[in-house]
């Protein structure tokens, strides 16, 4: 069997390929797909999904010149293949020193942006094609969007852009699951195909050009031909909505079947306004499992190649999200007023339990974030409802005004639970949680904390509306210790020492309070003995806690897995700086600023100098000690 997959190293190499030849290679590019991520995990379904269109693409356009932009862009492994990667850094997707997951520049000229967010090809291509124009170039720029993206506010102002007059500008719909369009009967795909021919678009668009020079009564026969063209379209498809953007519809075609897109894509090179195609594929195409289950194999696991089930975890201690899902079910049981609302996270939030249990309190909005949280700032104003808002912390800065102006500004007391506050793992520099204190501790009146682990974010959640403000619990997507004792009522503000010593202060965050009990017992092999304190909230803090540790220490470390920028460090010299503590010698340790690709939790903490030896060794030559003996036993 000829491996074609091994010829292509740049994407003119599959216009030698005839279209059986081509069907090959997709199904090798399917198999390639399969082979590494059963070891790896990543974006399994969404990728088996868009192979055939991708092929379709390369063959009829000419990437690099011709810009593909590529939505969220964790559906690009087939463009990677094709793009002169396929080799043993395809085998390390999402791992370190490998391919991104997403779309990424600097890994290939093929790659235009960074994109692990919803809802920006259509403003960027808009403005890269803005750009062409201006120096009067003649490539096409091609917006490769999901039925997801219309979800998103920031494509439609996108879409409300478009210039009729806008050339060698093709958006592709790729849809496989909102189900814009249906193909119903014979006469149906007639008039579908009819309208969808690009030779019939050009002729109606140079008709409507040339109606328009008509004297007098030009603008009438235009306005007259637009309702009949509409009136067809509306009878088999989604086209007016698109066309009232100055999009010219094509469509729906079968995303899968390449004997029908290379023509069209082709076809379509010499347009001379924008136009979209839609095309319906199926997630997860090729493989059973993914095609009956996309949600599951969307984000997948490692599994079994040979029987596509997920391989078992090898640890069995519950994560933060996980402790936050079953918290959200037994308090909905216990409280008819909550409600939870999650920006299309609901699995990764491990929500769907409450989804399942409470449809009528569980309110997915979609990709939408700023809805999200304006939306739950309406739903908790007149304070009949307990709101709670699951967003992962990436995702929250799309949200930042909305934030200020709809939920603080109006003293809302919304709950945020900020999941994946932290770094991200395999997902890499646009999906690190890792900036989010810095423009949260900005807002008058929200309540910021942290727990170290699930006891305590059960704690904080329980507590958290007693406070009557808005509040804002960040945790990563980690396993973590769930301690069986009673659920107590946190108060508001107040931290735990959680050891102590006489020669320095450890003040962690959150789960990085047990990496700072680990070093403390390090240090005390050395004869330092150090005081560690979890302060829990940022805002408002503990500073009777805080003042009392610095009467006896003149030595303090910070620990935190966020930016160096704006954290629990800034937070603390702030402090010190206001209070007068001008004595104290302060170490800052966090995330420097910089991005970071993927790689496993342990490889990014080392590259950071952030794992546990490398703390070690700055606290011990950024401080002078006099360490007392260790007695031997």
């Amino acid at each position: 069997m000829t491996d074609f997959l091994e010829r292509i190293s740049e994407p003119k190499d599959l216009r030698l390929l005839s279209l059986e030849e081509l069907t090959q290679l997709a199904g090798e590019v399917r198999l390639r797909i399969l082979e590494v991520l059963s070891v790896n995990g990543g974006h399994l379904a969404s990728n088996l999904g868009s192979v055939e269109l991708t092929i379709a693409l390369h063959y009829a356009f000419s990437s690099p010149s011709d810009a593909f932009i590529f939505d969220v862009s964790h559906q690009t492994y087939t463009h990677k293949l094709l793009t002169g990667r396929n080799d043993e850094r395809f085998d390390r997707i999402r791992q370190y020193k490998g391919l991104s997951g997403f779309a990424h520049p600097k890994e290939s000229p093929h790659d235009h942006f960074f994109a692990g967010h919803a809802g920006t090809a259509l403003s960027l291509a808009l403005g890269m094609a803005q750009a062409r124009d201006l120096m009067q170039e003649e490539t096409h720029i091609l917006p490769i969007i999901g039925d997801a993206t219309l979800t998103c506010g920031l494509s439609l102002e996108a879409l409300n852009n478009i210039r009729k007059e806008l050339k060698r500008f093709v958006v592709v719909l790729n849809d496989n699951a909102m189900s814009i369009s249906h193909n119903v009967g014979g006469v149906t795909n007639i008039l579908s195909r009819l309208i969808s021919n690009p030779t019939t678009s050009r002729w109606m668009h140079e008709l409507d050009r040339l109606a328009l020079k008509i004297p007098h009564y030009g603008a009438f026969f235009s306005k007259q031909g637009h309702k009949l063209k509409e009136s067809i379209k509306n009878l088999v498809s989604s086209a007016p909505f698109f066309e009232q953007f100055g999009l010219s519809y094509i469509g729906p075609i079968d995303g899968h079947d390449l004997k029908k897109m290379i023509p069209l894509f082709l076809a379509l090179r010499d347009l001379p306004m924008p136009v979209i195609v839609h095309l319906y594929t199926k997630k997860g195409y090729g493989m059973e499992q993914a095609e009956k289950d996309p949600i599951a194999y969307h984000g997948a696991k490692p599994f079994d190649l040979l029987t596509c089930e997920f391989l078992p975890s090898k640890s069995k201690k519950a994560t933060f999200p996980k402790i936050f899902g079953q918290q959200m079910v037994k308090m909905a049981a216990e409280d008819p007023s909550l409600v939870v609302i999650t920006p299309a996270m609901s699995l990764g939030s491990c929500l769907d339990p409450m989804r399942a249990k409470f449809p009528d309190r569980c309110l997915d909005v979609g990709i939408a974030e700023g809805h999200a949280v304006t939306f739950a700032g309406g739903i908790g104003k007149k304070r009949t409802c307990k709101v709670i808002c699951s967003i992962y912390a990436t995702f929250l800065q799309r949200a930042l005004d909305n934030l200020f102006q709809d939920i603080c500004l109006q003293e809302i007391p919304v709950v945020f639970a900020i999941d994946r506050a932290g770094i991200a793992t395999g997902d890499g520099a646009t999906h690190h949680g890792i900036y989010d204190i810095g423009f949260l501790k900005t807002m008058p009146g929200l309540v910021i904390c942290q727990p170290r682990d699930g006891h305590l974010l059960k704690e904080l959640l329980a507590a958290a509306f007693a406070w009557n403000q808005p509040v804002a619990i960040r945790y990563p997507n980690m396993e973590t210790l769930e301690p069986d004792l009673p659920i107590q009522k946190r108060p508001l503000g107040k931290g735990e020492e959680l050891a102590s010593g006489d020669d320095l202060l450890i003040i962690a965050l959150g789960h990085m309070c047990e990496q700072a009990l680990q070093i403390r017992e390090e240090l005390l092999e050395k004869g330092i003995s150090a005081t560690v304190i979890d302060p829990i909230f940022l805002k408002p803090l503990d500073t009777e806690l805080l003042g009392k540790c610095l009467l006896k220490h003149q030595r303090i470390v910070t620990l935190e897995e966020h930016s160096l920028q704006g954290g629990l460090g800034s937070v603390i010299n702030h402090f010190l700086m206001v209070h007068g503590f001008t004595n104290v010698q302060v170490l800052n340790v966090g995330i420097p600023e910089r991005f970071y690709d993927q790689g496993s939790y342990s490889q990014l903490l080392k590259e950071m100098d952030m794992d546990k030896e490398r703390i070690l060794q700055r606290i011990l030559s950024h401080f002078t000690f006099h360490p007392q003996p260790v007695e031997k036993k």
